[in-house]
């Protein structure tokens, strides 16, 4: 069966029984936002008024798979990274202080709190078909899925927005520096979106405009190029929290640059989506040394001659991915001007659900074996 985390599900009443009887896949997807990222970082929204940030879901996937195995062994396997651990049980993992593949060790230490929990053995296998370093929240959405299919395979109750704090808070962990929360909305719902951060809490609004203008009008491309979003994130939080005046205003005009993309977007709007998008990029790579690079400034302007009409980095910068606007008709010449530079385009649709589970119960799992 294949359900979207919606509401609480209880498959079974004990991780034992479940993963004795129940094979999980979960998918979840990439993003690329438009306007109001780094805003998401707690607590810089709290000192800009009416922050938000606004993005939308691709369909390159990420992936968890988690079957349980008759060894008594924890594996655990990243395919996109050739990263591998195995543990004896619970115990072994939970007293690792060495391993390759981190996330997957400190969501199951997550999900599996006891030590000494008495469990069957299980395969944890962790897919991405994002590029490394590409700025379009990979790893987050990866997180995504690692956590809806560790939370649906030990049968806990949980509902998405506690999938999104669990997440954020474990990527935090692994990455050792603030973690904003824009990326996980995508993952977990998928569309396009304003999430609206708020002193009272976050918010997620479904905007309006048809996956299909979005598909139309916009291309993403990959510099080669891999870059660290906790990097420059952390300086440009560094910057404001220390109150760098230039920084402080970029995000409030940042902030009034993200509402007014949520708007166009709602009016399908397009040249006011390009100015914004223009103003934003504009703003942006003045915030921290590294943000643009010459690549990205090349391909910004080669595909300008081209139909393009709009461009800006995806996610912190340094590298990664760059997102154009471009005229109806004009793709296959942006296309075109984005290999002759050496970066690679992304195809996409915009991905119209979020994270999705399905389960596998043993009888399937035992057909298979026949």
């Amino acid at each position: 069966m294949t359900t979207a985390v919606e509401e609480p599900l209880h498959l079974v009443d004990t991780f034992v029984k479940n993963s004795m009887l129940n094979s999980v896949l979960a998918h979840a997807s990439c993003r690329v936002d438009l306007a109001g990222s780094t805003l998401d970082i707690w607590p810089l929204y709290l000192y800009v008024e009416k922050a938000v940030t606004v993005n939308f879901a691709v369909d390159i996937a990420t992936q968890c798979e988690i079957r349980p195995n008759t060894t008594g062994e924890i594996v655990l396997t990243s395919v996109d990274t050739g990263k591998c651990d195995r543990f004896a049980g619970l115990s072994e993992l939970h007293a690792a202080t060495r391993f390759d593949h981190a996330l997957a060790v400190f969501l199951v230490r997550q999900f599996m709190p006891d030590a000494d929990a008495q469990t069957t053995g299980f395969t944890m296998v962790t897919n991405s078909m994002s590029p490394a370093g590409a700025g379009i929240s990979g790893s987050s959405a990866l997180m995504v899925a690692s956590a809806s299919a560790l939370a649906r395979f030990t049968g806990q109750k949980i509902d998405r927005e506690q999938i999104r704090v669990i997440a954020q808070n474990v990527e935090a962990q692994l990455i050792r520096v603030p973690t904003g929360c824009q990326d996980y909305y995508p993952a977990l719902y998928g569309g396009v979106s304003a999430i609206h951060l708020l002193p009272e809490g976050i918010r997620r609004e479904a905007l309006a405009v048809a996956p299909e203008e979005i598909e139309q009008r916009f291309v993403v491309a990959y510099t080669g190029a891999p870059r660290q979003s906790g990097i420059n994130n952390w300086e440009v939080f560094k910057s404001f929290i220390n109150g760098d005046k230039h920084v402080q205003r970029n995000f409030r005009e940042i902030a009034g640059i993200a509402n007014g993309m949520r708007n166009a977007l709602n009016s399908a709007d397009w040249p006011g989506v390009t100015k914004l998008l223009r103003d934003e990029w504009k703003l942006r790579k003045t915030n921290a040394p590294g943000i643009t690079t010459p690549l990205i400034d090349r391909l910004i302007e080669v595909t300008r001659k081209k139909g393009a009409v709009a461009a800006k980095v995806c996610g912190a910068g340094g590298g990664g991915c760059v997102v154009f606007q471009i005229e109806p008709g004009s793709r296959k010449a942006v296309n075109a001007a984005i290999e002759e530079q050496g970066a690679r385009v992304l195809p996409f649709n915009v991905a119209r659900h979020g994270v999705q589970v399905e389960v596998q119960k043993a009888k399937a799992l035992a057909a298979q074996a026949d």
